[in-house]
């Protein structure tokens, strides 16, 4: 006999109990958010290292040039690569124009590494509000949920800032000539980042919500599987949230593989769908 989870509560029960866990959240973010305070001018100069540093698209380009000189001098002399390749790297700059915005960005850059340092307790607080719905076996998953959710997160995350951060970056400055020049506001560089940071950490996230929903019998393989172009569809809308095509096509892709991830996740580690009274049994071979 299957072990029956515990007593549902009340709705306005849930609304008091969701309150108190959206509470302990806060209070862990603002709490996170002074442990990160002094860490915000390290984490702004990561985030400029497209401007002022060299990136794995600059190695590549580099090493793709050399590659063309030496096999294929002809192509790398008629394509005037010297020129690029001996080019030097320009510096770039934020600027702002406020008083007190580089203050708020220091405050913003903040709470979102705090919100990220205090992942574990965020995720035992989803899992507190949920755990009255499940089981005492499936309660016990508490540990390896926090710890799988919270290193997803972080893999999302770290992914866009050391690959797709710097694509995007170098994207918008190749479109630089001698009579234009870049003006980044710092407000706009940094929020256009955290929402990006963000963003893909929720994404990385998908394949562990499926996992869950899937043990829990709310979705299946056969659930997910046929509605591939609908996700399609979605992850098309949520880019284009965004206003240049090339960051839309940047989070569309990561978006749906992800969903591709979650379908094979909900096929192999899904619960397996119990045969109803009404459905006949499959005959004996």
């Amino acid at each position: 006999m299957s072990e029956e989870p515990s007593k549902v509560l009340p709705f306005i029960e849930h609304l008091v109990e969701l309150r108190k866990r959206l509470i302990i959240i806060v209070v862990a973010v603002v709490i996170g958010m002074g442990f990160a305070w002094n860490l915000a001018d390290e984490i702004l100069i990561f985030m400029e290292k497209p401007l002022t540093g060299t990136t794995y698209l600059d190695t590549a380009k580099q090493k793709g040039y050399l590659y063309l000189k030496e096999h294929y001098p002809a192509i790398y002399g008629r394509a005037n690569l010297e020129k690029e390749l001996n080019k030097p790297k320009k510096q770039h700059s934020l600027n702002y124009t406020a008083p007190l915005e580089p203050f708020f960005i220091q405050c913003k850059i903040s709470v979102i590494a705090g919100f990220v340092l205090v992942l574990p307790i965020v995720f035992h607080q989803l899992w507190a509000f949920i755990a009255p719905g499940l089981t005492r076996k499936e309660r016990r998953l508490v540990v390896p949920f926090i710890t799988v959710a919270t290193v997803a997160f972080c893999i999302g995350a770290m992914f866009f800032l050391t690959t797709i951060w710097p694509f995007i970056i170098n994207f918008s400055l190749s479109y630089e000539t001698e009579g234009l020049r870049s003006w980044l506001s710092l407000s706009a560089y940094v929020d256009f980042c955290l929402r990006l940071i963000l963003l893909f950490g929720l994404i990385a996230e998908l394949p562990i919500i499926t996992l869950l929903l899937s043990r829990f019998g709310i979705v299946s393989y056969q659930f997910l599987a046929p509605k591939r172009k609908y996700a399609l569809l979605a992850s098309s809308i949520v880019a284009a949230f965004h206003s240049d095509l090339v960051t839309m096509f940047v989070i569309m892709i990561p978006l749906y593989l992800m969903y591709e991830v979650s379908v094979w996740v909900a096929l192999f580690f899904g619960k397996e769908r119990a045969i109803s009274p009404a459905e006949p049994e499959p005959d004996a071979v």
